[in-house]
C-alpha cells in the first residue's frame, strides 16, 4: 500500500458540488456500487471490471496559473453535478479535486474525511512536486501506522468548494467559457459541506468513521456533525469555533479590504492581467499575525532590525520582513478571489443559524466528539472550543494543545495532535 494510491474505486475525474440543510442539491451524482474488496489499482482506477465509476469529469482546463496544479499525480477529480447555494444561485457541473489514501472496506464504513484550513488543499501528506507547490500540510498524520492508519482506514481529503487547487472556484471557467471572477457566488460553510456530502454519495459512503479538521476545517467538521448527524460516527474539531465571532470577522474584514483595495483586483475580474498580489500579500500578513502568538514574536524577533537594514533610516524590523515573506509566498500559490470567497464563507459560519441558536444546534450532534484548542490561540480562543465540548452531549472534555506558536500550533505540534487523534479514534 502506498500513500499515493486512492481508495477503492476512486477513479480520476472532475466535478462540482451539491447541498443540504437549506442548500438544494440539483443533479447530484447517483450513488454507485463498487467492488470495494478489490482494492485500489495504480493511478486510482477502479480495479474490478464490474465496478461502476462515479461520474468522471475532465481535469479542469488551465484557466489560471493555479489550475496548472491539475497535473499532480496524487490528485483526482470528481463530477457531482450542479449546486444550488444557500443564497439560491446555481453552480453548474461542479468539479471536486481530492486525494485519497488507503482502501475502502467492503461495507464502506472505514472512511475518514480530513478537512483543510483556509489556504490548505487536499494534499494532506506527501512531497512538493509538479502541481503541488508545497509539501503536505499535516505530515505524519496519514499513513501506515500513523494516527490515521491507512492499514485500517480509507482517508479522503477534498479541496474545498471555492478553492483554487482543482475544485471549482472563482478562477474556474463558467458555462460561457470565461473565468467566473466576480460572478462566482457567495458561499457558506454549509455549501462546502454539501459538496463534500455529494462526494461521499458518489463513493457510496453512507457515513464517515470520522470527520477531522482544524481552523476552517474544524468549522466544516462541526457543520458535518450538526447538519448530517447520522453520517458522522466521530468528529474531531481542532482550533475552531461554533460561530465566527465579532473579533474574527473584524480581522477577516481587514483582510478582505486589503485584497479589494488593490487596483489590480479589478472587482475580481483580473484574470488575463496582473494579479492583485500586493493586496493578497497584505491580507496574508494580517492573517498570519493572528495565527502566531505575541510570545513567539517577542522571543523570536523582539525589536531586532532585518539584517542589513536600519528601521530609523526607512529599513524594516525583522518581524516586518518575516510577515512580508509569508505574504509574498502565498501569492505564488493561491488565488486572491478564492481567498475572498473562503474568508467570507468563514464569516458566515454559525451552526446555530436557522436552528434555534448554538445550544440547540450542538444538541443535534450524535457523533463521539473530540474538541481541542491551542492554549495560546488568539484567533480561536480556547473558551470557544470549550463551548463546543460543553454543548455536544457525547463530547469528551476539552483537550488543550500547549504551544508557543499560537493558532498554528494545530499544524506545528504534531506529537500532541497525533495523540489527540489517536485518542479520539480509539476511545
Amino acid at each position: 500500500m502506498t500513500l499515493t494510491g486512492s481508495c477503492t474505486g476512486a477513479a480520476p475525474g472532475s466535478g462540482y458540488a451539491d447541498g443540504y440543510d437549506g442548500v438544494a442539491a440539483a443533479g447530484a451524482a447517483p450513488v454507485r456500487t463498487i467492488d470495494a474488496a478489490a482494492g485500489p489499482s495504480a493511478g486510482g482506477a477502479v480495479s474490478s471490471p464490474a465496478a461502476v465509476s462515479p461520474r468522471a469529469a475532465r481535469p479542469p482546463a488551465a484557466r489560471s496559473r493555479f489550475a496548472l496544479a491539475d497535473n499532480s499525480a496524487g490528485r483526482h477529480y470528481l463530477s457531482i453535478g450542479d449546486l444550488v447555494t444557500e443564497g439560491g444561485e446555481t453552480l453548474r457541473d461542479v468539479t471536486i479535486a481530492y486525494e485519497c489514501w488507503g482502501r475502502l472496506n467492503p461495507t464502506r464504513t472505514n472512511a475518514i474525511l480530513v478537512e483543510h484550513a483556509l489556504t490548505g488543499d487536499a494534499h494532506v501528506v506527501g512531497e512538493a512536486g509538479p502541481g503541488q507547490p508545497t509539501a503536505g500540510w499535516w505530515q505524519g498524520i496519514v499513513g501506515p501506522g500513523a494516527p490515521l492508519d491507512t492499514n485500517q482506514y480509507c482517508v479522503i481529503a477534498t479541496n474545498v468548494l471555492g478553492g483554487c487547487m482543482g475544485t471549482t472556484g472563482p478562477s474556474s471557467l463558467a458555462p460561457d467559457g470565461a473565468p467566473y471572477g466576480s460572478r462566482f457566488p457567495r458561499l457558506t460553510i454549509r455549501d462546502q459541506v454539501a459538496a463534500e456530502a455529494a462526494v461521499a454519495d458518489a463513493f457510496g459512503i453512507d457515513y464517515f468513521a470520522a470527520v477531522i479538521g482544524g481552523s476552517m476545517g474544524g468549522m466544516r467538521a462541526l457543520e458535518w456533525a450538526v447538519s448530517l448527524p447520522d453520517r458522522v460516527h466521530r468528529a474531531v474539531i481542532i482550533a475552531s469555533t461554533a460561530a465566527a465571532s465579532a473579533d474574527q470577522i473584524a480581522w477577516a474584514g481587514m483582510q478582505l479590504a486589503a485584497v479589494r483595495l488593490d487596483p489590480a483586483f479589478a472587482g475580481g475580474d483580473y484574470y488575463g492581467g496582473p494579479a492583485p498580489l500586493g493586496g493578497l500579500g497584505l491580507a496574508r500578513q494580517i492573517a498570519h499575525t493572528t495565527y502566531r502568538s505575541s510570545t513567539e514574536f517577542s522571543a523570536r524577533f523582539g525589536r531586532e532590525p532585518q539584517r542589513g537594514e536600519d528601521p530609523a533610516a526607512g529599513g524594516r524590523f525583522a518581524v516586518e520582513s518575516y510577515l512580508q515573506h509569508h505574504g509574498d509566498k502565498l501569492g505564488r500559490r493561491f488565488d486572491a478571489n478564492s481567498y475572498v470567497v473562503l474568508t467570507e464563507a468563514m464569516n458566515s459560519h454559525d451552526v446555530g443559524r436557522g436552528r434555534g441558536g448554538e445550544v440547540a444546534a450542538l444538541r443535534r450532534v450524535t457523533a463521539k466528539t473530540t474538541v481541542a484548542a491551542v492554549d495560546t490561540d488568539r484567533l480561536y480562543l480556547p473558551e470557544e472550543g470549550a463551548r463546543i465540548a460543553a454543548g455536544v452531549q457525547r463530547a469528551r472534555p476539552l483537550k488543550i494543545i500547549q504551544s508557543y506558536y499560537g493558532h498554528d500550533g494545530f499544524l506545528i505540534e504534531a506529537d500532541q495532535v497525533a495523540r489527540i487523534i489517536r485518542g479520539a479514534l480509539h476511545e
